[in-house]
Parts: C-alpha cells; structure tokens; sequence
C-alpha cells in the first residue's frame, strides 16, 4: 500500500521516503546539505543538517518524540501542517512504515546540545536511547538501515540498492531545491558524485535539451505564488521547445514526481494550448489565423518542468504519483495563461518560431491521421485484418498467444517452420524499420514495417489522437524481438525498441515487450551437442565436454557460429529461441524514464557527436549495444 511492492521499486521507496524528509527540512531553510551513503555491508545512510528530529517526550504517548515517529502510522511531525508549510511527506507514515520494513535502523540526532541515538528492528525499539551531551552546535539527522529480506525479493549477497536509480532520483531533487547541495557516497564501487544546481528548474531544463537541437536559445521560466483557501501555493515552471518531435513534461508536487500526473499537469496543458491558439488570432499574419491547434500540435519538441508547492497535497494513491487537489488545475493554468502570453508579446521572434512549429506539427498531425485510416480501410480489404506478411497463429486468447517480429524473410521463413502454431505468431520484417526519433508521426505511418506491427498488435499508436492507443486491444501479450546477434541486428532492435518506447510505451511499463535471445554458437562433439550465447559459455562448455569425455584433441569439438537466425534449420531455432521449455526472453523494463528519454535522444536523435561520445565512452570492440 505505502511502498508500492516488494520487489526493486518497493526497496528504493524506502530511500525515498527518508530522503524526503530531509529535502522536506531544506524546503523549509533548514538544511543545505544532503547525502545519502551506500555502505559495504548493503546498508543505506541518509543524512542532513537539517533541525534534527524532535527528541523530547511526546506529550500523549509519554516516550521520546523520536520513538512516536518511527513506531506510529500518522504521528510524523507534518502531519498536523505545522512543522512544515510545504512537504513531500503528507501522510506523516514514511518513517514508521521504512522502520516496519527494515531488519535494522538506527537513528543519530544532534539537536539542543545533544546527542541522541536508538536502534529499531522491524517497526519497534530494539533500544533505549543513548542520550550525550554535546559541545557541538552541528545540527541534523542520519538514518541507516537494512531492509528485511523476509519481505523483500532480493540477494543479501548482491548488490541490493541501484546506485543509478538512487542518483537519478537525487538528480532531480536537486534540479528542484536549488538551495540544498546533495552528496552520493558508495563506499561499495568507491564512487562519489555531487549535485548543486543553484538555476534550479531553468538548468534541469538544459539537462533535458543537452542533446536536442533547441528551438530557441532562451528557456522560458514562470515562477509565482498564489492564495488558495488561506494559503500560499507556488508554481515554478520552465520550458523550451527542441528541434526534434518528442514531448518531454515532467510534473512535480512537492518535489514529488508524480508519474501520472494529475491536476497541474491538465491546467499545464490546458492553458498552453489555449494561449498558443490565441497568440495566432492576435498576432500572427491573416494567412495563419485560421489554424486551431490541438494540444499535441503545441506540446511537439518541448521540454517542460511543471513544480507546484503546497500545503495539503492530495495524491490519488498512497505512492503519490498523480496530484488530485481541483483546485491547482485552475492555478496553474492562470500562471501559465499570464505568464506565457506575456512572454510570447515581448519576444515576437521566439513567439514566431515556436507558433511556426506548432502548425507544422498540425499539419503532421492531420497527415498522420488520413496515414491511419488509409491502415484502417487496409485491415478491413484483408480477409484477416492482418498483414499479409504476418503467420498468425490459431488461438483466439491474447493471454496465451506470442507474436515474433522477425528480421528478415530467411529467418521469417524459419520461424514459421519451425513455430508451434497454436499459440506463436511471426511477422517477418524487411530490412530496418525508420528511425522514429528523426520523423514526424505521419511519415512513421507510412512507413511499411511500422503500419504492419501496427495492424498485427491492434493497439493503435500513441500520439495521432487521445483514443488512438488501447492495450485492451492487444492480440499477443508476448510482443518478442528477434533479430541476429550480429551490429545490424543489434541497430534493428534497437529501432524497434525506440518504437515501442515512443509511440507503444504502455507495451513495456505492462510487461508485454521481449527480446529473444538466440544462440552465437552450437558446440558438437559425438552426440552431445550445446548452444552457447556468449564466448564465456562456448569456452566452459568446451572445459566440460574436454574432461568429460577425455578429450585430448580438440579440433574433434565442432563448433559453429550462427552468423543469422536463416542460417539455423526451423528445429533448432525453435528448440534453442522459440521453444517455452528450453528458450530464454529477455523482458523490456526501465527503472526511471527520465534517464531513458535522453538516451534515445542521445542514439537516435539528428546530432551525430554525442551519439559518437556515448558510443565511445560505454563500448569497446568487445562488447555489443
């Protein structure tokens, strides 16, 4: 309920929660400092030099207020509204459910001339606390724990934390507490990094565009506050347009990211289409007038940071990832109403650009449209409302079927063969699918390979128009890549998972996208024979077969390298790709979005140097995308 899962996104919640509070003390100006430490034992420190947790007896219970928080749900010190005017933490649960959660958790305070420290396990004091008196004037909090591995799905003997998904998360906290510095120490990897970003929304903006071509040098920026029943709620928003096609509108509450957006987001939207629409009738020249632009039409190529700050924030779940509060979609849509119309009357030049790419993108738009339907009035002339391509498969119950997008006719032609018919599809791809990241979305339509996947999975496409894109429509809920284990098959399904991410996302965040994972090499001595993925696996394999068998001449091992899943007979590649029994998918996730957008823009995005720098700088000769 509180965190999620039980699984990676459950773990890192429980960092979350706790990093919350401490960004929660530099909202409010006391803090400045931040760092979170992943030790060599899998435990996690978070730290700030913020007031300290309160540790004087709590007036109801009758026991530190320190022990209240950490063992009672809605005891936390915002829960009344007064500790804190703005705060992540509304529930007032995040420390009493990380230390329900945890095997360990010690807490250290230094507040009022003292130093406080007690350990908890599994939601109750394991100890009284340890009470000095101190010289110092330092101030803050330092929380460690260690979750408990009879709730959660992972290996004490591995890594537990991802340092990546922790860094990203920090990233954007601060992007969005400009007055805070945060640190990142893992004494595991011995890494270190540090994140001060004294612009704010406007320099997260530029790390979004890093590799965009923007439209205009200069990021617009809105920053106000405004009453709502007796309190203040602030708005910071920036954007800048891109050269490119994809929209890019992270939303925050509270430093909260909410994922699903909500009621700022609608007013976000709302007014911008709005504003831009009435920038046209006011000042462009007649022959534009008579454009109306839909909301996608002005959201082409931006990039948008939308943060609200206020006092009773209302999430529509327990792990706040989309606001409900009615009445932020009114303010923001003012701020943005005010704001940006006064912008684009003071930079007409600016304004021009960005109006010029939203009709262009209105009449991609409208393109894109007659491109669908000309898809529709196909699948209604095929018997099958399939592409001709496409070996269906006899089951009607989406649950059981898989469809294989193939590269190429010759291994097309195998995966048929060879397939179980009952349940596996193939659709067989010629050569490679447009680069999506480089095309509007009425040139991706009418593209042949595209238009087939999209007939063959029903689900329609995202971004043509809000009921374009339905998962319930799906016919396979296995979509599985299949290409060579070779550069070219590696760059296709490389195209292919661009696709998906851009215009199929739902595929991947419900679990429906897979890559196959085809053998490199077949190992073969008497009757023994073995399929390897990796040289590593040829090489083991090779050590076993040698001491099984006493093998003193090795030229007797015949070994093959698969260059093409054509060059494999219908039997071996379903028995080594295909078969459910003896196969391996790799299954298509992301941890964090954000970090994914960039990369796609990085490797398939106009600019050719930071794809260069990317390739570089993470790939040897050694090894493969």
């Amino acid at each position: 309920m509180y965190i999620g899962d039980t699984g990676k996104k459950g773990l890192h919640h429980l960092v979350f929660e706790v990093l919350d509070n401490s960004v929660d003390e530099a909202l409010a100006g006391f803090a400045d400092h931040i760092r979170v430490t992943f030790n060599t034992d899998n435990s996690v420190k978070i730290s700030d030099n913020g007031r300290g947790i309160p540790i004087d007896n709590h007036p109801e219970y009758g026991k530190p207020a320190v022990e209240v928080i950490m063992e009672y749900l809605h005891s936390g010190g915002k829960f009344d509204n007064k500790s804190y005017k703005i705060s992540g933490g509304l529930h007032g649960v995040g420390l009493s459910v990380v230390n329900a959660l945890t095997e360990w958790l010690k807490v250290e305070i230094d507040r009022d001339d003292t130093h406080y420290e007690q350990e908890f396990s599994r939601g109750i004091k394991k100890s009284d606390p340890k009470i000095t008196k101190s010289n110092s004037k330092d101030t803050g909090t330092k929380i460690s724990f260690y979750p408990d591995k009879e709730i959660f799905d992972f290996n004490p003997e591995e890594r537990i934390f991802n340092y990546h998904t922790i860094v990203a998360r920090i990233r954007e906290l601060a992007f969005l507490t400009p007055q805070a510095k945060f640190e990142v120490k893992d004494k595991i990897d011995e890494d270190e990094e540090e994140f001060y970003y004294e612009g704010g929304i406007n320099e997260f903006i530029g790390y979004l565009n890093k590799d965009k071509q923007p439209l205009h040098n200069d990021i617009i920026s809105i920053s106000d506050s405004y009453d709502s029943n007796g309190s203040k709620v602030y708005v910071d928003i920036a954007m800048q347009y891109n050269q490119g096609y994809q929209t890019t509108i992270l939303t925050y509450a509270n430093t909260i990211n909410t994922l699903e957006g909500g009621t700022h987001l609608t007013g976000f939207k709302s007014a911008l289409t709005r504003t831009m629409n009435s920038y046209i009738e006011k000042n462009m020249e007649k022959k534009y007038k008579d454009h109306v632009l839909s909301g996608s039409d002005t959201r082409e190529g931006l990039s948008a940071i939308v943060s609200v700050k206020l006092p009773d924030p209302q999430f529509e779940s327990q792990t706040k990832i989309k606001l409900g509060n009615p009445e932020i979609r009114q303010i923001v849509s003012q701020a943005i109403t005010e704001n940006l119309a006064q912008y684009l009357e003071e930079n007409p030049q600016t304004a021009k650009k960005i109006i010029m790419k939203t009709i262009s993108a209105k009449n991609a738009r409208e393109a894109a449209q007659n491109a669908k339907l000309l898809i529709r009035r196909k699948s209604a002339l095929d018997n099958a409302r399939m592409p001709g391509k496409l070996a269906d498969c006899s089951s009607n119950e989406p649950e059981e079927c898989e469809v294989f997008i193939v590269e190429g006719d010759s291994a097309g032609g195998s995966a048929k063969q060879g397939r179980d018919r009952t349940y596996q599809a193939i659709l067989p791809l010629r050569g490679k699918i447009l680069n999506v990241e480089k095309a509007r979305l009425d040139k991706i339509l009418q593209n042949n390979e595209i238009q087939a996947i999209i007939r063959a999975l029903g689900v329609g496409v995202q971004g043509v128009s809000n009921e374009e894109f339905s998962l319930e429509n799906l016919r396979y809920h296995r979509v599985i890549i299949l290409c060579d284990s070779d550069i070219d098959g590696f760059h296709i399904q490389t195209l292919l998972l661009t696709f998906f991410f851009r215009y199929m996302r739902p595929l991947i965040d419900k679990g429906h996208l897979y890559i196959g994972n085809p053998p490199l090499y077949q190992t073969k001595y008497k009757k023994s024979i073995h399929y390897c993925h990796s040289e590593i696996e040829r090489q083991e394999i090779i050590k076993t077969l040698i001491k099984k068998y006493n093998i003193e001449n090795t030229n007797k091992i015949k070994i093959k390298r698969f260059k093409g899943l054509g060059e494999m007979n219908p039997e071996e590649l379903y028995n080594t790709t295909m078969n459910r029994e003896t196969r391996t998918l790799k299954k298509i996730i992301y941890e964090n979005y954000l970090d994914n957008d960039i990369l796609f823009s990085k490797l398939m995005g106009k600019d050719v140097t930071p794809r260069k720098k990317f390739i570089v700088e993470h790939y040897s000769e050694t090894k493969s995308l």
